[in-house]
């Protein structure tokens, strides 16, 4: 651990929250309560016959726009309005609101994460974090160490200017499964290295990202920015956390730790 976040806090993981909502898929699957390619109106009052599946929003392809409706993009508090209530009245058009057919293109989407944790809760009849911590966090044994709401004086948050901590996105309404959840530096890399590199849960989920001979996420909220991976074929993995700066030098921090370990790499260095 290096630079100074104390392993027993909690910070902000973003997006990295999918792969968890991606392994509790792919887990329920295992345990009989689902099928990936369920139609998403099988859980939920979806209109029937759009042809998105539950596997087209864990990997990206259902079609869906990145944002839900009505959300502009970053902003003081983007997700507020997107409550689990402004989520139901937006699955009765899920077809209408979907850019193109599903299965056709890769299109990265926060709100398909958000209907694909609903879907999950509704098919396992548990909510969000309890069938998070069932299926995935318990058997990582991290399951104390992660959540969607942490304890006020372990939550390590962004400072302003002149010290005062600055106030953060809402984001355990229904946007949670797509990128809300909390944890510590230490249950994250158990995570990483867990699922990863020892595999304890069975081969990754495809919520991962994949490039060449890495598997891979990254997340970012309003202060904090996060990534993590792992070589499929070596085991060497990193976990980079950080609170401001660009998201996108948390990544190049992230492949430069990487690509230290192998010379040669990435192809074209």
């Amino acid at each position: 651990m290096e630079h100074g976040h104390d392993p027993a806090l909690f910070v902000e993981i973003g997006s990295l929250t999918k792969v968890l909502t991606g392994t509790a898929l792919v887990r329920a699957a295992a345990a009989g309560l689902l099928d990936p390619d369920d139609p998403v109106e099988r859980w939920l009052p979806a209109p029937p016959g759009s042809g998105i599946t539950l596997r087209h929003l864990m990997e990206h392809t259902s079609g869906l726009p990145r944002l839900p409706p009505g959300l502009r993009g970053p902003g003081r508090d983007p997700y507020a309005p997107f409550t689990a209530e402004a989520l139901g009245g937006m699955l009765t058009r899920l077809d209408r609101l979907a850019e193109h057919p599903p299965g056709r293109h890769t299109e990265y989407s926060n709100f398909g994460y958000a209907v694909l944790g609903a879907a999950l809760a509704a098919a396992t009849r548990q909510p969000y974090e309890e069938l998070l911590r069932a299926h995935v966090l318990e058997p990582l044994g991290v399951a104390d160490e992660v959540t969607a709401s942490p304890p006020a004086d372990r939550a390590l948050r962004a400072r302003g200017r002149f010290g005062g901590v600055r106030a953060g996105w809402t984001m355990d309404g229904a946007i949670l499964p797509a990128g809300g959840m909390w944890a510590t530096p230490r249950a994250m890399a158990a995570v990483v290295s867990g699922l990863l590199v020892e595999r304890r849960l069975g081969d990754p989920a495809s919520a991962w990202q994949t490039a060449d001979r890495l598997r891979w996420h990254n997340g970012a909220t309003r202060d904090a920015s996060a990534f993590a991976g792992a070589f499929t074929d070596g085991g060497e993995w990193v976990l980079v956390h950080r609170l401001g700066g660009r998201p996108q030098d948390t990544d190049r921090i992230g492949v430069d730790l990487l690509a230290g370990t192998r010379p040669g790499w990435p192809p074209g260095r």
